[in-house]
């Protein structure tokens, strides 16, 4: 099979996972927006990183704030999520247009989306202007999640077919588990 070469290409990390991140303003008005630029980036301390166009509303709002929280849907919110990535909340209080749930955080301001099967409270340790995007990294100084998506409680560590995952501009449902990480040691 012969390869082509791509020299501008767009969105060649896929699948993320579509996200619904919460921010909220200087008078306590929170807001949301969906982001396919969601990925970890350590894990300990355990830090994410979100990305976000300088012009949009919530960017501004977590600079401001310092903090935010990432909140992963299931695939029964998909018209949620796509309604909370094509409207800006300049315009439109998108908890009220899409009937989602805040509920308040442990740590941070911005609230949790109550349909959401995990939340990751976060504070921001650093931004980094990268180009068309602002990289905020993000302190997960808690995480919420329902019983019946972990894997492992003590970890954390989520059921990715419970999961809504952006890739090639579309949202997708996670397929099979092909196998664990060190699969390739056993003989």
């Amino acid at each position: 099979m012969s390869k082509i070469q791509i020299p501008r290409c767009y969105r060649p990390v896929y699948p993320t996972p579509a996200a619904l991140v919460t921010s909220i303003d200087s008078d306590g008005k929170p807001n949301i927006i969906t982001l396919g630029e969601v990925a970890m980036v350590s894990l300990k301390p355990t830090r994410v990183s979100v990305g976000m166009r300088p012009a949009t509303y919530s960017n501004g709002l977590v600079k401001n704030s310092g903090e935010f929280v990432v909140n992963f849907a299931n695939a029964d919110m998909v018209r949620e999520v796509d309604f909370c990535g094509t409207r800006s909340g300049r315009n439109v209080d998108k908890f009220v247009e899409t009937g989602l749930t805040p509920e308040p955080a442990v740590h941070v301001k911005p609230p949790l989306i109550k349909e959401c099967p995990v939340n990751l409270e976060c504070k921001v340790v650093g931004v980094l202007s990268l180009g068309s995007h602002d990289l905020f990294i993000g302190d997960v100084v808690m995480m919420h999640a329902e019983k019946d998506i972990l894997l492992n409680e003590e970890r954390g560590q989520v059921n990715p077919e419970k999961g809504l995952i952006f890739a090639m501009n579309s949202y997708w449902g996670f397929g099979e588990k092909l196998g664990d990480a060190g699969l390739s040691r056993k003989s």
